[in-house]
């Protein structure tokens, strides 16, 4: 039997080891990787081409759903399954936009989880009951399309710079974890302005916490 390789990226080993536990119990689903950065979720899909990553939403260096898109744009044949603590429509309109096909609530049973890896592989999309049902009601399904064009117009660049100022980080910061100028970090800044027509980092972070870029906990850092 073909087994379903599968790539877990989550930031905190306690939980990743929970889920790589759950899923070895598992006879057709394999645990090729393991990543703790949205960076390494991105190059490990890279190396290791798995049918299905579980990604969590809220991963240092790079956000889940920032990774997830750039995933689906290079590596199609592989599917995302976000794991997330939140359900705020925020968050999973976010995921879908971004290219994911499944949304899991993180205190999901097991039973869900490998379900949810199984559907997607098959072509079919899995979200937990309760956010299942929201979207029913909501019809969200005739929405995906708009909500993709909708973070389209920022680029993955962008999307990088545009959640570490939102973690608080200084130009210099940005520039030396993206190995880019101190000056073409405040372009980037300049054009997110510019997009977003918002004018100050105050509102940048604001906008990365509405739109599920990060917590909302990272709020509390807003001076």
């Amino acid at each position: 039997m073909k087994r379903i390789t599968v790539l877990l990226a989550e930031d905190h080993t306690i939980v990743r080891e929970g889920f790589r536990k759950l899923l070895e119990a598992e006879d057709d689903i394999a645990v090729v990787g393991e990543a703790q950065t949205g960076r390494q979720a991105v190059e490990l899909t890279r190396k290791l081409r798995p049918s299905v990553v579980v990604m969590d939403i809220a991963m240092p260096l790079l956000n889940g759903l920032e990774a997830t898109r750039q995933i689906r744009k290079s590596f199609s044949g592989t599917k995302v399954v976000i794991l997330s603590a939140h359900s705020d429509d925020a968050y999973v309109d976010q995921a879908i936009a971004s290219g994911a096909v499944g949304f899991l609530l993180k205190q999901t049973s097991s039973h869900d989880l490998s379900r949810a890896i199984r559907e997607v592989q098959k072509g079919s999309t899995f979200f937990s009951p309760s956010i299942a049902r929201r979207l029913h009601d909501q019809k969200v399904p005739a929405r995906w399309g708009a909500l993709r064009k909708k973070v389209a117009h920022l680029s993955s660049r962008e999307m990088e710079v545009l959640q570490l100022i939102a973690e608080g980080k200084a130009n210099k910061q940005v520039a030396a974890e993206l190995g880019i100028s101190v000056k073409t970090v405040e372009k980037h800044r300049q054009n997110l302005m510019a997009k977003l027509n918002i004018h100050e980092i105050s509102g940048l972070t604001r906008y990365a916490i509405g739109a599920g870029i990060i917590e909302s906990s990272v709020e509390l850092t807003i001076r």
